[in-house]
């Protein structure tokens, strides 16, 4: 009986998902820079990560290191997005052990964190025979679908309400525009989910965050 009542919602077309949107197919998966997206913001109240239930799922050794790294991985989430659009999934220490050899981050002799320097992140895709490269002091540039920017903007921009004191520290992914011409972008620290995925902002109010820099990524 079950069986023939599966076969007959099969028929009917009742247990097939309805295709994606032609704009869903252009959205690549979000990954926020700590394993859980819901905590984002309590992370950056105060809230110590090594309370992440997640934090296993990172790659982290143990749970030092990821709490000392979660920080600073806002580079390493738009990387693992990025190439998870592409098919390929990493976790998030997996890709920072990878960049970081390259000239991706340096760690400081008091323990702090420098990076993500963009040109190990470069060295990492071009190893891959994707020709990724820096932008400097450039317009946006235009995406085709799969393109992606991995934009320099100040970490202001989960408020774009807020006037930033300067532009630039924190990295988003954006992977193109909508009908009205918006920039989309994932943030790997926004809070919420309007604030995470598919953020939709004017190239006006983009640009008053944007640092006029970052790594493009092509087909």
């Amino acid at each position: 009986m079950r069986r023939r009542l599966a076969l007959l919602g099969l028929l009917a077309g009742c247990t097939r998902p309805a295709p994606p949107s032609p704009e869903d197919s252009v959205i690549p998966p979000y990954f926020a820079q700590w394993e859980s997206p819901e905590l984002v913001g309590e992370f950056l109240e105060g809230r110590d990560a090594a309370t992440d239930p997640r934090w296993a799922e990172s790659g982290a050794t143990d749970i030092a290191e990821y709490a000392r790294w979660a920080e600073h991985l806002c580079g390493m989430a738009c990387l693992k997005m990025a190439m998870a659009s592409r098919g390929q999934r990493h976790t998030i220490h997996d890709l920072r052990r990878g960049v970081q050899p390259l000239g991706g981050y340096v760690e400081q002799p008091d323990g702090d964190i420098s990076g993500l320097i963009y040109v190990g992140a470069v060295r990492w895709l071009n190893e891959r025979g994707i020709a990724a490269r820096i932008v400097l002091d450039e317009p946006m540039p235009s995406l085709a679908p799969g393109e992606f920017y991995i934009a320099s903007v100040h970490a202001a921009i989960r408020t774009p309400e807020v006037e930033p004191p300067r532009k630039g520290g924190h990295l988003v992914l954006v992977f193109g525009t909508d009908e009205a011409g918006r920039w989309r972008f994932h943030n790997p620290s926004g809070i919420g989910a309007a604030q995470q995925r598919d953020v939709r902002l004017s190239p006006e109010t983009f640009s008053r965050f944007h640092a006029d820099r970052g790594i493009l990524i092509p087909l």
